[in-house]
């Protein structure tokens, strides 16, 4: 067989229609945060049963809302369940156990740049037992 046929195989290039290229401008992030001056309040609402809880925060957004607010959430976190296990006797039936959970669900609601009224009216709430409540500024 000759040795001149042979041909050099080029790198083969595939486009795809479904890649493209986006350019991104570069911004900086310390002019943004000079120029636009946020407070945010967070609140953070926990409770043990989930109807107490969207009830109270509904009367919470409500209150907001009343105030022209602008709101962010309720973001559901994650629900804490703590496990406990127990001993059903201490003589006879040892191995036996029983096992009990507590399940705490949690709420996030952030209010951005809330005026004081917004504020006076959220600490006069009355809000059902079990509920807790934590508000921070920043």
């Amino acid at each position: 067989m000759p040795t001149a046929e042979k041909k050099e195989k080029k790198p083969r290039v595939i486009k795809s229609p479904a890649v493209k290229t986006i350019k991104i401008p570069k911004v900086s992030l310390q002019k943004e945060k000079k120029s636009e001056s946020r407070v945010v309040l967070r609140i953070r609402v926990r409770a043990y049963e989930n109807k107490i809880l969207d009830s109270s925060i509904k009367q919470i957004i409500d209150t907001a809302v009343r105030y022209d607010a602008q709101i962010v959430g309720p973001v559901p976190l994650p629900t804490e369940i703590k496990k406990y296990t127990v001993n059903r006797s201490a003589f006879i039936y040892k191995n036996t156990r029983e096992q009990f959970e507590i399940r705490v669900h949690k709420r996030l609601i952030d209010i951005i740049n809330p005026s004081q009224k917004i504020i006076e009216s959220l600490t006069d709430l009355n809000l059902p037992g079990g509920v807790d409540v934590e508000i921070k500024m920043g």
